[in-house]
Formats: C-alpha cells, sequence, structure tokens
C-alpha cells in the first residue's frame, strides 16, 4: 500500500543529531548582548515581593511528569523527535497529483523535544522544525530542516534550556541560589522580554509580498525563512516600537494586502489591534479593546476571527496568570489560570475606524483556533443586524492544556482519553445587546467529539462560508486521529481515516478559477502507528484521496502550513 521512495538525505557530521540527545542552548555572548537597560514598571496590584520570591523558586502545584528519552522510544513516531537536522529528496508518488497543483506547501511545528540532558514537558516546548512539499507537475521534492532560532542555536552550542518555553523554565545557577535578589532579577528578565524564547514552532504564513515567516506567540519568534530551501534568513524587525509588549497572536490573518493581529496587554489588561500592510515592517494600531472581567491579566487569543468590515476580539475565562508565568515549575494549566466567574466576552471592533461595536458577554468558553466568520443581513435592507463566528470549542474544559503532556500522548495507548470539542458558533448581535451566544453548529458525535487544526478555502476568507476541514476523531483515541470535512450549512460530515495514524491540519489548496467552495485539494501529512509518515492529498469536494508519497522516515507530529503557489 505504501508507495517506494527514491530519496537522497543530505546530511553532515555537524547536522546530525543523536536519536537521543541533541546539543543546546545559550552562549555567553548572547546573555551578555541581552543584558541591555530595560525601563519597566511593575505594578504593585500582580504581586508583592514576598509573592515574587515564593512564585519563582517553589511550587505548591502538581510538576507535570517530566518525559525520558524510553518514553520517547517506546511512543508512536508523533511524538518522537527529528533524527536529524535536515532532509531533502523526491518522493515516489502513489496515485495522480493534480496538474494545477504547482506550488510549495510548509508546515510548521514542535520537532525536536529534547535537548542535552533535559527532556521537555509538553507538546508545545518542541524545537520548530518546517516540513515542505514543493509540487511540481506532478512531482514531489520534500525536506525538513529545524529552524535555526537564537534559543535553538544556544541550545545546540550549550547543551542547556536557557529560555522560557511554553511549560518549562531554564534552571537557575548555583549563584542564584545565594541571591536574595535573584527573583526580582527573573522579574525583569521576564518583563522585558529577555527570558523569553524566540523558538518560532506554532505557524508559518506567507505575507502579501511574498516573504515567509515562521511565528509564535512571542514577538521575537517571528523569523524569517527561504521557502524553497528552508535556510532561516533572521528575525523579522517589526519598525513600530510596539514589540515592548512582548507577546502577540500565534496566527495574525494575512490577504495579499495586510496582515491583522492582536497584542494582549499583560499590564493594562487588553487588546491592541494592530494592521499591516503588504511589503512594510511597520504596524498600525487601529484601535484598543480593554477586558470587561475585571481580572488581573487578558484572555489568551492564541486566534481571532475577521469579517469583511470588522475585527473580533475573544476574550476567554482563561486568562494570562503573572503568578503561574513566574513559577519555577508549571501548573496544569502552565502560564494561564482559569476564571469562568470573571465571564466570558466577545468584542468586534471597526476596522475602519476602531471603534468598538459590539461587546458581549456569552458563555464560558475555550478555543485555540477560531475557523471564520462573517456578517449577516437579517432584515434584508443590506445592513448587517448580526455576525456569525465559528470555532473549535473544547466545551470550555481546560483538560485539553495538560492532555498535551508528552508523558500522556506516549502512554495513553488505546485509552479514550481526548476531551471532547465541537464547532461553537457565536451569534453576536449588533444592535446593542449585552449578551451573545454560543451554539453547537453540527453534532459533534458526528466528528468524533474532536474538533481542531482547521481550514477553510481561503477565498472565503470573512464571508458566508460552507466547507471546513479539520481534525477530528475516530474513537477511541487519545489525540485526533483521523480527517474531516464538515458541511456547516447540511450539518453533514465526511470523515478520512486509517488505522494508528495521527495526521497534522488539512490544508485546503483552492484549483485556480473554480466556481465551486469545495473545488480544490486537502494536504495533510501523515505519522502512523509503525514509525512511518507520508503526505495525502484528498479530494475537497469527494474527500476521497487522489495521492499519496512516503516518507524515507518517520516524521513528528506539525502543528500549521501556509501555500506558496509557483509564479
Amino acid at each position: 500500500m505504501a508507495s517506494l521512495i527514491t530519496a537522497k538525505a543530505i546530511m553532515s557530521h555537524h547536522h546530525v543529531l543523536s536519536s537521543t540527545r541533541i546539543t543546546t542552548l545559550c552562549s555567553d555572548k548572547a546573555i551578555d548582548n541581552q543584558q541591555r537597560k530595560t525601563k519597566l514598571q511593575i505594578s504593585h496590584r500582580f504581586f508583592s515581593r514576598r509573592t515574587i520570591s515564593a512564585a519563582v523558586i517553589n511550587s505548591a502545584s502538581p510538576v507535570p511528569k517530566k518525559e525520558t528519552v524510553e518514553d520517547e522510544r517506546r511512543c508512536h513516531v508523533a511524538w518522537t523527535s527529528v533524527q536529524q537536522e535536515k532532509w531533502e529528496g523526491e518522493l515516489t508518488v502513489q496515485g495522480k497529483i493534480p496538474t494545477w497543483l504547482n506550488g510549495t506547501y510548509l508546515r510548521n511545528g514542535p520537532g525536536l523535544w529534547n535537548i542535552g540532558d533535559h527532556d521537555f514537558r509538553h507538546l508545545f516546548d518542541g524545537y520548530s522544525t518546517l516540513v515542505k512539499l514543493e509540487f511540481d507537475d506532478g512531482r514531489i521534492f520534500s525536506g525538513h530542516r529545524l529552524l535555526e532560532s537564537n534559543a535553538y542555536k544556544a541550545a545546540k552550542k550549550h547543551k542547556k534550556l536557557c529560555y522560557r518555553e511554553f511549560s518549562e523554565t531554564p534552571k537557575p545557577s548555583r549563584s542564584n541560589f545565594k541571591n536574595p535578589f535573584s527573583g526580582v532579577g527573573e522579574i525583569v528578565k521576564l518583563f522585558s522580554g529577555e527570558s523569553l524564547t524566540d523558538n518560532a514552532n506554532t505557524g508559518v504564513i506567507r505575507l502579501g509580498d511574498g516573504r515567509v515567516m515562521c511565528l509564535t506567540e512571542t514577538q521575537k519568534g517571528s523569523i524569517l525563512v527561504d521557502h524553497d530551501t528552508l535556510d532561516t534568513i533572521g528575525k523579522f524587525k517589526y519598525d513600530d516600537g510596539l514589540c515592548d509588549h512582548m507577546i502577540h497572536s500565534a496566527h495574525p490573518i494575512v490577504t495579499e494586502t495586510e496582515m491583522w493581529t492582536l497584542i494582549p496587554d499583560l499590564v493594562k489588561p487588553g487588546y491592541r489591534v494592530v494592521r499591516m500592510e503588504a511589503g512594510s515592517n511597520k504596524r498600525e494600531v487601529v484601535g484598543r479593546v480593554k477586558c470587561r472581567s475585571g481580572s488581573w491579566g487578558p484572555g489568551w487569543v492564541h486566534s481571532f476571527a475577521v469579517t469583511e468590515n470588522y475585527v473580533l476580539i475573544p476574550e476567554m475565562p482563561l486568562r494570562y496568570s503573572v503568578r503561574n508565568l513566574l513559577r519555577a515549575e508549571p501548573t496544569p494549566l502552565y502560564k494561564f489560570e482559569w476564571c469562568p466567574n470573571d465571564g466570558a466576552f466577545v468584542h468586534v471592533m471597526s476596522k475602519l475606524t476602531g471603534e468598538i461595536v459590539a461587546s458581549v458577554e456569552v458563555p464560558a468558553y475555550l478555543t485555540f483556533h477560531f475557523i471564520n466568520a462573517y456578517e449577516e443581513d437579517e432584515n434584508g435592507d443590506g445592513k448587517a443586524t448580526v455576525i456569525i463566528a465559528d470555532c473549535c470549542e473544547h466545551n470550555a474544559d481546560t483538560r485539553i492544556l495538560d492532555m498535551l503532556r508528552l508523558h500522556t500522548l506516549r502512554s495513553s495507548h488505546g485509552d479514550d482519553v481526548l476531551p471532547d470539542a465541537r464547532i461553537g458558533r457565536f451569534r453576536i448581535p449588533l444592535d446593542g445587546s449585552k449578551y451573545g451566544k454560543l451554539e453547537t453548529a453540527v453534532e459533534a458525535e458526528k466528528h468524533g467529539r474532536a474538533m481542531d487544526m482547521c481550514s477553510i478555502n481561503p477565498l472565503y476568507l470573512g464571508l458566508k462560508y460552507r466547507y471546513v476541514y479539520a481534525c477530528g476523531a475516530k474513537r477511541p483515541c487519545n489525540f485526533p486521529n483521523a480527517l474531516t470535512k464538515v458541511d456547516i450549512v447540511e450539518k453533514e460530515v465526511k470523515i478520512w481515516h486509517e488505522h494508528g495514524i495521527i495526521p497534522s491540519e488539512p490544508f485546503f489548496v483552492p484549483r485556480p478559477g473554480a466556481t465551486h467552495e469545495d473545488d480544490g485539494v486537502v494536504i495533510s501529512i501523515v505519522s502512523e502507528e509503525n514509525g512511518g509518515s507520508y503526505a495525502i492529498l484528498l479530494d475537497g469536494s469527494s474527500f476521497e484521496e487522489i495521492a499519496r508519497a512516503k516518507f524515507p522516515y518517520g516524521l513528528p507530529y506539525g502543528l500549521h502550513g501556509c501555500w506558496i503557489p509557483k509564479h
């Protein structure tokens, strides 16, 4: 069933990684460069001195179990580290690739979960690994490469972790244990951004001017790459003075003409909505939203949504927690805390004026990824009366964060422990109402009560649409193990699944000149239970396989991708 591979691995001794260990981080020069003067004001409402010292040194919460290389060897290849820094070659195709599909699919995600003698805890901690599938007249040229972030380069050199990852904090030096002011130093490093990672392991986007950028939630983790060679070009330098806010949404909204993103404010809880024109490095603040909850931290904004005329700003009960950010060991919610009693909200801002046109309270929700949003004219007079916004919603169940620990992913063989998820549909009235609705768009059982890693036809961004492509499930499972096509109009679901697989995000590429929304190809990279991996192409309409190409080695699970057309 699997096709033969004709591929030549390109490896050199300084690129080869051990199957159990890799060199690691933090040069003295890098540290010296980062010891710059930082103007920092920390509000007393966040913490007292006693709180600071205790938070930095100790954690009263349960410590998630550390992973070991032995765990990795026994588990599904999706949760194992790549075995070399780079590889490239041609894959043999089984089936037929459409002649119109010419371009490059790039996928980003964590691909290395151990450094020196340090084994990472969480899926989101791993070092960024780019995978490409270059489609050229029916052939596929593929490759992967670890992103040369400062965090990874220093880790490789010094064999230790020195930057804060999602669940990881560098071990303090022995001298810090004797230094009564070391806790204050950690505060300064955190709030200046010095200790934050630039490990851009979450997404990859093509800007309107053709530049390709890898992203994570830290602003310093915005890194340009060459999509042909996968070489790291260097840091994307924002030219606007907004980087002092340190973090931003990992999923900006990108078109051929502009990029929208959200910048949370940890000191004055709220969000800046910013826009950057194609070809520019300067973001302009369109408007600011103040959090309604009264909490000391803004809600997490991993992603958001836009319509033709509006930006939707989610304010979830999962909020950034300064206390948890400062802990030496993570809690089950990591850098967040769950505050359902503070309320959940969705704000709507005009793209043109920055005015808040709606701010509604909704039932508690938890989402990593918004799918799409659009405006509805219910009166037929050409004026929008309500906004519909769909997301992959986890039933306000925060267990999903801790279920992504590597120990859990590697050890839950055959157990049906994946928390339920659905397509959550917000109805946000534009008439000044105080409340909005959150409903289930399609019966969750139809897609296995799992729903994440979604894509749509990009031509329908911000418009009324019909089809969602996402990862669903064939139960029992501990992670989404199927690809789904969801018809949100007819409430029907098509599922593609093979035993023992872990597929990554299904990415939809529309056929040029298509007149139907689902006329195109869905691309995914699949990790197999037997240790292999392959690229799969599904017909966007029938959702049946049209081609696949097997890699000569196993690839770990990846997160998000983008399409770069061949011009």
